[in-house]
């Protein structure tokens, strides 16, 4: 009779607790459908903050009640594949992917901060991108052209590198008779077989990390490799000794310009292997690109973008730590397919795209841009 009061209360806790994850799959269900059906990119829960969504890069709060850590773990957690459960309730963060139907595939990444759960899902589209539909430079087509060597895409979080490496896959597999493998975590773009043969590797159900994926995708015969992200020092090391070894091999990188992508591969490695890992750069990489979205005139946002095919001069520079003259260098190989941002900002200018004024305020080199633009304005 004493246990009686103690046991009503765990009975009624367990019956609150099945309530409320029974409430928290449809909360899931509608605020993806509220993130596709508005057209934004992103949907953040956080605690003490009512769910917010991304449109056109602004992030804009729903009309919804605050949320708590519960409310965000209970919609979430259950809906993830049981690798990424696990993840989260052992090291408090996990990356996944979601597919819903009608309403596509999502990228989640469930975390903590200040000790409560909080999460970020990306909508992702249903079908790879063509390199027309995202407004890059047309000079970025010869990427996918590259007989082989290693292609790094940087940029700033959300600026679109992942979205672009697709579109250069998905004009490798319209195009070519390939035999093309992808390492992600997690898969963002399906790519159906077309001309080629696409294998897609996700990271906690195909393969335990990137560098186990990439050692095992060398002897698979592959002509074009896609390494989602190289994260740690292994992973870099087997993406450039393929890269050297005849396979095509594009990455990506959280960068902001061609010089701070190369430095942050070799910054990666102990101060005594960073000349070894130097020369070893120079003589794998085919070309660096980086990219920013920047806001175009009428709405939305539009990639601006700088290009470097690595030759003679830019292999000497890499070896030798002189990351500075790489600006020079994308000037001097514009006939290889080179261009430099400031050029690129001025093509968007030419075009209509882009603003005079946002294309100065983003500018790295103003008196370059503004050489540029009075090219522009003499020749009209």
């Amino acid at each position: 009779m004493d246990e009686s009061p103690e046991l009503d209360r765990l009975v009624s806790e367990l019956n609150t607790s099945a309530v409320r994850r029974a409430a928290s799959a449809p909360r899931l269900e509608e605020w993806l459908a509220r993130l596709r059906n508005e057209g934004a990119s992103d949907l953040y829960l956080v605690a003490g903050a009512p769910p917010a969504i991304r449109i056109d890069g602004t992030v804009r709060r729903l009309d919804e009640a605050l949320l708590d850590g519960d409310d965000i773990e209970e919609a979430v957690l259950p809906a993830l594949p049981p690798h990424a459960a696990e993840h989260f309730r052992t090291r408090g963060i996990a990356d996944a992917s979601l597919r819903r139907h009608p309403g596509g595939r999502f990228r989640v990444n469930l975390h903590r901060e200040r000790g409560r759960p909080a999460c970020s899902i990306r909508a992702l589209p249903l079908a790879p991108p063509q390199l027309s539909e995202l407004s890059l430079p047309a000079g970025i087509e010869v990427l996918s052209r590259l007989p082989h060597g290693l292609v790094l895409v940087g940029g700033p979080t959300g600026s679109g590198k992942t979205t672009t490496v697709a579109a250069l896959v998905d004009a490798i597999n319209r195009r070519d008779a390939k035999h093309i493998i992808t390492i992600e975590d997690p898969i963002e773009y399906e790519h159906p077989h077309r001309r080629s043969v696409v294998e897609q590797v996700e990271i906690g159900i195909d393969a335990p990390d990137f560098a186990t994926a990439l050692r095992s995708a060398v002897r698979q015969s592959p002509d074009v490799i896609v390494v989602g992200e190289m994260r740690d020092p292994e992973t870099m090391r087997f993406a450039l000794a393929a890269g050297e070894t005849g396979h095509l091999v594009f990455s990506t990188l959280h960068t902001t310009d061609v010089a701070s992508t190369i430095s942050r591969v070799s910054d990666a490695f102990p101060a005594e292997r960073q000349a070894t890992i130097r020369q070893e750069l120079s003589m794998a990489l085919a070309a660096v690109m980086t990219q920013v979205l920047v806001p175009g005139i009428g709405g939305g946002r539009i990639p601006a973008a700088e290009l470097l095919i690595v030759g003679y001069g830019a292999r000497q520079h890499i070896r030798k730590n002189a990351l500075q003259h790489l600006a020079q260098e994308m000037t001097i190989s514009r006939r290889e397919g080179s261009f430099t941002f400031e050029e690129c900002l001025a093509q968007l200018v030419g075009r209509g795209a882009l603003s005079v004024e946002d294309a100065r305020a983003r500018a790295r080199h103003r008196e370059e841009l503004e050489g540029l633009l009075a090219a522009q304005r003499a020749r009209t």
